[in-house]
């Protein structure tokens, strides 16, 4: 490694420590000083312009930017679109905040030999490191872009590279100690818990249709799998979890006659920073989310089948469409929440089985939909 870049690695190393409050545990310390970020990253990457969209930072025509950037505790996109050209530029693939990687693989409890199926290749880094931490040939990654696939295969040794449905895992190597998924999930795909050997750890991120956000521990038993979320990470959703639903566009009808209500809670409690609430409420309601309208000051609330909508001023107008009265279901999930004071995602756990997954509070036995 050239000094330059050995420097910009013992800077990313103290950015990751500050994020962690002490020192990287060696073991990924040496896997990051092995395996450099930038080795893994494509010559283009998308910055965020300051205006709520992304500008290309080419290594060639930009290359200490390029550099910095790469070397930076932050997210960096590196795909718009799915790869395809569009009029609205939001982002498809991404390589994580380093802190964000370490974080989860020191959750994923690692050793030397044991077998590991990673969802989600990317760049690539994830994968080289796990490899670095557990041997040359005992992970396998699967990638659903195949443009993206074949990057990440040039740029990796010693990690087998599948382009597929990450949703399926890849049974051919199975049974695996570890399975971490770098893509958020609403369901675990049953196939990731059937191809973990008993004792064995499930890691993915978490989004529910109001937020996306945390991170799930599931241990594997015999016939299910069951753990708990801490609240870290936020990930682009499993592209085959997709639902691209808008309010205007999909749910709300001229022809709709809503019913009209005075509100009892401020809509602004549900939505914006109140992470925590919206947390709880997404696993408490499950097929329901949010979109703000800012002009209007109006929280619009629907379900992803788009039935059923509510709308809530700021002045506490409400109007509700559909067989169910949202606005009301979501006025009584925030009771719910405050009168368990208030929970966030460290006291829910997740039980995944054959026929489905059930959210809890504090233990199994007290689930959050009954």
């Amino acid at each position: 490694m050239h000094r330059p870049e050995q420097a910009a690695v013992r800077g990313l190393l103290r950015a990751v420590g500050e994020a962690f409050g002490g020192p990287v545990p060696r073991e990924w310390q040496e896997a990051l000083e092995a395996v450099p970020r930038h080795r893994f990253l494509p010559e283009r990457i998308w910055l965020e312009n300051g205006q709520g969209g992304y500008e290309p930072c080419d290594l060639q025509d930009n290359h200490l930017r390029w550099f910095d950037a790469a070397h930076a505790d932050v997210p960096l996109v590196t795909q718009l679109n799915d790869g395809r050209a569009s009029a609205d530029a939001w982002p498809s693939s991404s390589a994580s905040a380093p802190s964000v990687v370490v974080r989860m693989l020191c959750d994923l409890d690692v050793r030397p030999g044991m077998r590991v199926l990673e969802v989600g290749t990317g760049t690539g880094w994830n994968a080289a490191l796990l490899a670095h931490r557990v041997g040359a040939g005992n992970v396998v990654s699967v990638e659903i872009d195949a443009d993206v696939a074949r990057q990440a295969g040039e740029a990796l040794s010693g990690v087998e590279v599948i382009c597929g449905d990450g949703a399926d895992g890849w049974s051919r190597r199975a049974p695996y100690d570890r399975v971490v998924s770098t893509c958020s999930v609403r369901r675990v795909p049953w196939a990731w818990i059937e191809q973990t050997r008993p004792g064995g750890i499930v890691l993915t991120p978490w989004d529910n249709p109001m937020i996306c956000w945390g991170l799930l521990r599931l241990t594997v038993g015999r016939n299910q799998a069951e753990g708990r979320f801490s609240p870290h990470s936020a990930f682009m959703l499993m592209r085959t979890q997709r639902q691209d639903l808008r309010i205007f566009r999909d749910v709300v009808r001229d022809e709709h006659v809503p019913a009209e209500s005075r509100a009892s809670l401020s809509p602004r409690l549900v939505t914006g920073d109140a992470w925590e609430a919206r947390f709880a409420l997404g696993l408490r309601l499950g097929d329901v989310w949010t979109a703000w309208e800012e002009d209007a000051a109006r929280l619009w609330v629907a379900t992803t089948d788009a039935r059923c909508w509510a709308a809530v001023d700021d002045d506490g107008a409400v109007w509700q469409y559909g067989p169910r009265r949202l606005w009301d279901e979501v006025e009584e999930a925030h009771r719910w929440w405050e009168e368990r004071d208030r929970p966030g995602p460290e006291r829910f756990g997740l039980t995944v089985g054959a026929q489905g997954q059930r959210a809890w509070l504090d233990v199994p036995a007290q689930p959050v939909r009954t």
